[in-house]
């Protein structure tokens, strides 16, 4: 039986690698490649674990630009991509194709509307997807064949999420997940929420009224005041914000079968000055 598609969130990799790593682990000409070798390292460790039938990554622009049009001050107060971290960004095609990866890019969608679209697919085709990222509205793809590979910063290896952990998480199921962005909030991307309204108090809404639009027009009926007031007050707002929260579907590809390529990432690796890391894929692909 073929293994699962692992879908990987190549800009969430590889600014979390980034921050990690020293800029100090360089290549032969001294340029950084921290954020290549860590994003390398955090893949390989899930590919020897669940053994995939292919691995593709996904990237995209930081903020699509239908998003900002909704709403402008999403992804606004994010900083800018650092110096040392774009040339690896733009090497990171070539180099992770080494392995015989998949690149899924867009220009036009980020990279969790791709990773949402390949799930989508993989499991319309029986398949089932890992979809591995550090960013938790990506919850919203749960199913029976779908399930999170969520990397947190110093651990070991990524949590497995799957939907009776979205739901011991947060309360809700995961097809709920954008109507629970739009009511708590996102700071990471700039979403506000709904006034005063925190984790609990949007579980709670949505438990009993199923979905956003359902809680938003029983509104004035709602206790205490404050949450009726709430939800008044972002009766306009609050379903641009679940959309934006919403992943959007790419028409896409499912990647055909495709094992990684020990020795073609070994000679990659060891191009760019990664010995240590050759050495070990050198030993795999023995």
């Amino acid at each position: 039986m073929p293994g699962p598609l692992l879908a990987v969130d190549a800009p969430s990799l590889l600014f979390r690698a980034f921050h990690a790593l020293p800029v100090s682990i360089t290549d032969g000409a001294g340029q950084p490649v921290n954020a290549l070798l860590g994003a390398t390292n955090m893949i390989l460790r899930e590919v020897e674990r669940y053994g995939p039938r292919a691995v593709a990554l996904c990237f995209g622009p930081d903020a699509a630009e239908y998003r900002v049009e909704l709403y402008p001050p999403y992804h606004a107060d994010r900083p800018d991509v650092p110096d040392d971290l774009a040339p690896q960004f733009e090497a990171a095609g070539e180099f992770f194709g080494a392995f015989g990866w998949t690149i899924v890019a867009s220009a036009t969608h980020e990279a969790d509307d791709a990773l949402g679209s390949l799930a989508r697919v993989e499991e319309q085709a029986g398949g089932e997807a890992l979809l591995m990222t550090g960013d938790r509205d990506m919850f919203q793809c749960v199913t029976g064949a779908v399930s999170v590979l969520y990397v947190r910063t110093g651990a070991q290896g990524a949590e497995l999420v799957d939907a009776a952990s979205v739901k011991k998480r947060y309360g809700i199921p995961p097809q709920l997940v954008p109507d629970f962005i739009a009511l708590r909030g996102d700071p990471s991307d700039g979403l506000p929420g709904a006034r005063g309204i925190g984790e609990k108090t949007a579980a709670d809404l949505l438990r009993r009224h199923g979905s956003l639009e359902a809680a938003l027009g029983a509104a004035a009926r709602e206790r205490p005041a404050r949450v009726s007031g709430a939800l008044l007050e972002g009766r306009e707002q609050l379903p641009v914000f679940k959309r934006i929260a919403t992943l959007q579907e790419l028409d896409i590809e499912r990647p055909p079968d495709r094992p990684t390529d020990w020795r073609g990432g070994a000679g990659a690796a060891r191009q760019r000055g990664m010995n240590r890391l050759a050495d070990r894929l050198e030993r795999l692909a023995a």
